[in-house]
């Protein structure tokens, strides 16, 4: 492919740690003492919504948490759940040096729910990083559904060869190369910044 004029980054995993994925989960499992089976059925069922911003993080709390009496409070389950959230430092930087460099549109495409996408963004800069917000909660479209990469493609003007897609999950990486987008499958964040030089992309 010619040199992408557009990156759509994957933020959990590649830029940040997962959010609100299932080692989250286990670990707030073990934390409150739920009832696994019953969390991961109810979380199930409405992580669609959640993702997509049909719901928000109070309905889905009630639906899968506090649907009975608990001895801890919603406030501290909340920031349980924002506690998740790490950086990957050196990628974050990588990413925000791309950016002020120019030359690229930076564009985040990812699956997340909408308190968690928005306390993510600004506590960890990631508008610095980013000139556009392509995430499940404000588009309504997930990955790996084709719709996801096809409405982030007419958003920018981009044909799919001018894209180059990065996300640490196969499944996403795959319906992205099936359209016809560039792909990197991020296996060590700390080491993108060589494989974009691959393909011409560089901060140094």
């Amino acid at each position: 492919m010619a040199e992408p004029t557009l990156l759509l980054w994957d933020v959990g995993g590649v830029i940040l740690s997962n959010a609100w994925d299932h080692t989250a989960r286990r670990a707030a499992v073990e934390r409150f003492g739920l009832d696994a089976t019953e969390f991961e059925r109810r979380h199930e069922r409405v992580v669609a919504d959640f993702e997509t911003g049909r719901v928000d993080l109070a309905t889905y709390l009630s639906e899968t948490v506090f649907y009975v009496p608990r001895s801890f409070t919603s406030d501290e389950f909340r920031r349980f759940m924002r506690e998740r959230s790490t950086p990957h430092p050196s990628t974050l930087a990588l990413a925000i040096e791309l950016r002020r460099r120019g030359g690229v549109l930076m564009a985040a495409l990812n699956n997340e729910s909408l308190e968690l996408n928005e306390f993510r963004i600004r506590t960890f800069r990631l508008a610095e990083a980013f000139d556009v917000f392509l995430s499940s909660c404000y588009t309504g479209r997930r990955k790996p559904e084709p719709d996801a990469y096809r409405y982030a493609l007419q958003l920018t003007q981009r044909a799919p060869d001018e894209a180059l897609f990065l996300d640490d999950r196969p499944e996403n990486v795959e319906a992205a190369a099936r359209l016809g987008l560039g792909t990197i499958l991020v296996k060590d964040p700390d080491r993108l910044g060589e494989e974009l030089r691959a393909f011409g992309i560089t901060a140094d």
